[in-house]
C-alpha cells in the first residue's frame, strides 16, 4: 500500500508519499493565496492508496478531500523518530511558528510548547530582515557567518527590528555583524522555548529555517552537542502523516 501525507503549512505545502516503508515521491509548493487549488495540483498524477493531513490547513483539506488529519505535534514526532530513532527532542522553525517537542523513550511525545502568536524568529521573520540588509534569503546565514563583529538587537517583533536594523545600516553598521546579531536574537529565543520543553539529544532540528547554516551553527556550539538535520526538513511533518495513515489503514 502507497500511504501519503500533507503537510499544509502557512508558506508551503508538503507532500510525500511511502511505500514498504520507503518515501519513494515528496514534493513541496508555496502555499500562496489558494492552498486548495496548490494541493491539488501538488496531488496531480500522483498515485496513493490513502492520505492524511497535518498542519494548520488540515481542516479544510479534510473537508474537500475527506481525508483523515493527525496533529502536526504527533506528525512530527513520528516522522523525527522514523528519521532518527535516537530523537528524544524536536526543534522545528517554519515559516511562521516555532515548536519544542520531547519524545519519551518509546517516540511518544511527553511535552511540548508551540510558539504561534508571533513570527518573530520564523521563517517570515528571516525573509522581512534578510530583504531589508539586502540579502537572498538562501545567502542571509551563509553572510552572518563572515561576521567579525557583534552587535545587539533589542527587539524580535518583526516590524520594531526591521526599523532597528534599518537605523544600524544608517549607522554604517556591517551587514553581516547585523545579520550575525540578527541570528543571535533568534538563537536567544530559541533556546528559551527549547529549555521549556526539553534539550535532551538526539535533537533533531526541523523546519525551512533548519536549512540556515548560522543558526545551525550557533545552536550546535551554545548546546555543545550534535544537532541532527534531515536531509529535507521541511518534509518531516509529511513524512510522519504518511507513516500514520499506514498504521491507520
Amino acid at each position: 500500500m502507497r500511504t501519503a501525507g500533507i503537510d499544509i503549512g502557512s508558506r508551503t505545502i508538503k507532500l510525500v508519499v511511502v511505500e514498504n516503508g520507503q518515501i519513494i515521491h515528496s514534493a513541496i509548493t508555496d502555499t500562496t493565496h489558494d492552498p486548495l487549488e496548490q494541493c491539488k495540483r501538488l496531488m496531480d498524477h500522483v498515485s496513493f492508496d490513502k492520505i492524511l493531513a497535518t498542519g494548520y490547513g488540515r481542516h479544510f483539506f479534510e473537508t474537500h478531500f475527506d481525508a483523515p488529519t493527525v496533529t502536526e505535534i504527533k506528525a512530527f514526532a513520528r516522522g523525527a523518530k522514523a528519521l532518527f530513532p535516537e530523537c528524544r527532542t524536536i526543534l522545528d522553525i517554519g515559516g511562521q511558528d516555532t515548536k519544542a517537542i520531547a519524545l519519551d523513550e518509546k517516540g511518544n511525545v511527553s511535552k511540548f510548547e508551540m510558539n504561534d502568536r508571533c513570527a518573530a524568529g520564523t521563517g517570515m521573520f528571516l525573509e522581512v530582515i534578510a530583504k531589508t540588509l539586502g540579502y537572498d534569503l538562501d545567502e542571509f546565514g551563509k553572510e552572518a557567518l563572515k561576521a567579525d563583529g557583534n552587535i545587539q538587537i533589542n527587539s524580535m517583533c518583526t516590524v520594531f527590528a526591521q526599523s532597528e536594523v534599518t537605523s544600524l545600516l544608517a549607522r554604517r553598521q556591517k551587514r553581516e555583524d547585523i545579520a550575525r546579531g540578527i541570528h543571535l536574537a533568534i538563537l536567544n529565543r530559541t533556546l528559551s522555548l527549547l529549555k521549556r520543553v526539553s534539550t535532551e539529544p538526539d535533537i533533531v532540528f526541523a523546519g525551512g529555517v533548519a536549512k540556515n547554516p548560522c543558526l545551525r551553527l550557533l545552536l550546535i556550539d551554545t548546546l555543545g552537542y550534535e544537532v541532527k538535520v534531515p536531509q529535507n526538513p521541511q518534509m518531516v511533518g509529511a513524512y510522519g502523516a504518511a507513516i500514520i495513515a499506514r498504521e491507520i489503514y
